[in-house]
This record gives structure tokens, C-alpha cells and sequence, in this order.
């Protein structure tokens, strides 16, 4: 493995004043990866569309309000971190929606649409801008969080599934795009995790979800790896 790659790895192995820009972050695994990457010595930005939640959040935590659907306030961020830290290592598309278990007939597809808008579009918006600012300074690393309804078609979720079948594919492509260089992608699928999505209707085996801080920890491990897995997997034990 050639010397300049092992020094990048090297770098991310330690997370203390990295800059960290994660969207949707002002609740549920957001907010657990944003209070993890603190305790880790990061900087952290996290953007949501509600200023009410963001003006929650910790003091150490910088935050900006935008719609992850619109790519200007995309780069609205990534030009709000480089003014605050001068640098972006790490950016995390987190911000998802979901609907609740419906057959198709019975799908509301106008909700369908937006969830997609923010699903795959807010992931694509995302990528891009960070992208864009990682291949200028010659490193980096995107994270998109994903589910495993990416990996296989479920029961009453077309819409949902739809979606990140969608950015899993977007994601994967985006790989192959940046191969050779330092720039890293990685994609995460978490199968059953107690968060805000479920506020209108909560499964019935909710409480055998997983807990978003057992979540971020599991992502941020991946993350100091020497080697990340590029693709990172947790399903609930039951």
C-alpha cells in the first residue's frame, strides 16, 4: 500500500479537531453522532430545518438552519464551516424521512415524493458539495447513513425502501467516482434504531430497536478504523 494512503488513514485515526458537518443532526442519531464526535475532541457542524431544535443543542456544537433539498443551502454550509475551522473532513448525510407501513394502493405518493426529495436528493446535494470541497484540498470523508431497507425490499415500504434503494445506488457510484484518490465513502445501514422517524406511528417491536448512541458509537469506531469498512451493517439483536 503506497505511503500516502496509510498517512491519511492515519490521520482519520484520531478524530481530535477534525471538522465534522453533520445534516439532520439536531435530533435522533444526528444528535447522538454530533454529542459522540465532541467527546472525541472533533468540531462539529450539524444542520436541521428547525431552529427551535438546533438552538437546543449544546454550546459546543456549531449550527446552521437548511433544507437539505435545496443545494444552495448545501453549500451554504460547507461555506459556513470553512468561515468557523478553515477546513471540512468529514461530512455525514443523516437526514432521512420516513412513512408509515402502507400498501401501495393505500400510499400517500405526494409525501412519497418529498420523502425522496430529502431520501436520495438531500444525500445527493450533500455528497456534492463536500465532495467538491474535499477534492480541493486533496482528503476527506462522506458518510451517508442509509437503512437496511436499502438491501432488500420490505413489506408495505415501497416508498421508503424505494428511496434508499436509490441512495444506495447513488452512494456506490459515488465510490467508484472517487477511487485513487483521498477521498473515502463510506455508507451505513441501520436495521431498527429508536428515533424520530417513528413519532407518527411506532412499530410494533419498537422497543426492540436499537438506541441511536449505540449506533453513532458503532459508526464512529468504523470511522478511527486504519481501514473503514466501506460499507457498515447494524441490525438490531433481536
Amino acid at each position: 500500500m503506497p505511503i500516502c494512503v496509510l498517512f491519511w488513514y492515519n490521520n482519520f485515526m484520531e478524530l481530535k479537531n477534525k471538522v465534522i458537518v453533520i445534516t439532520g443532526g439536531s435530533k435522533g442519531l444526528g444528535k447522538a453522532l454530533a454529542l459522540s464526535f465532541i467527546k472525541e475532541g472533533s468540531k462539529v457542524v450539524v444542520c436541521s430545518n428547525n431552529k427551535k431544535e438546533l438552538r437546543g443543542l449544546p454550546k459546543e456544537i456549531e449550527w446552521i438552519k437548511a433544507d437539505v433539498t435545496r443545494e444552495k443551502d448545501m453549500e451554504k454550509i460547507v461555506k459556513f464551516t470553512l468561515k468557523k475551522f478553515g477546513e471540512l473532513n468529514i461530512w455525514i448525510n443523516n437526514a432521512g424521512v420516513w412513512l408509515p407501513h402502507l400498501p401501495i394502493e393505500q400510499t400517500d405518493w405526494k409525501r412519497a415524493h418529498d420523502l425522496i426529495e430529502v431520501n436520495l436528493f438531500g444525500t445527493v446535494y450533500g455528497s456534492k458539495v463536500a465532495l467538491s470541497q474535499m477534492r480541493k484540498q486533496g482528503s476527506g470523508m462522506i458518510v451517508n447513513i442509509l437503512s437496511t431497507s436499502a438491501l432488500e425490499g420490505k413489506l408495505n415500504e415501497t416508498a421508503y425502501c424505494s428511496s434508499k434503494f436509490a441512495a444506495m445506488g447513488f452512494t456506490k457510484s459515488l465510490r467508484r467516482e472517487v477511487e485513487g484518490t483521498d477521498v473515502k465513502v463510506l455508507s451505513v445501514y441501520p436495521g431498527g434504531m429508536k428515533t424520530n422517524l417513528f413519532d407518527e406511528k411506532k412499530p410494533d417491536n419498537y422497543n426492540e430497536y436499537m438506541e441511536p448512541s449505540f449506533v453513532a458509537d458503532k459508526i464512529i469506531e468504523n470511522i478511527k478504523k486504519d481501514i473503514p469498512d466501506e460499507e457498515l451493517i447494524l441490525r438490531r439483536a433481536s
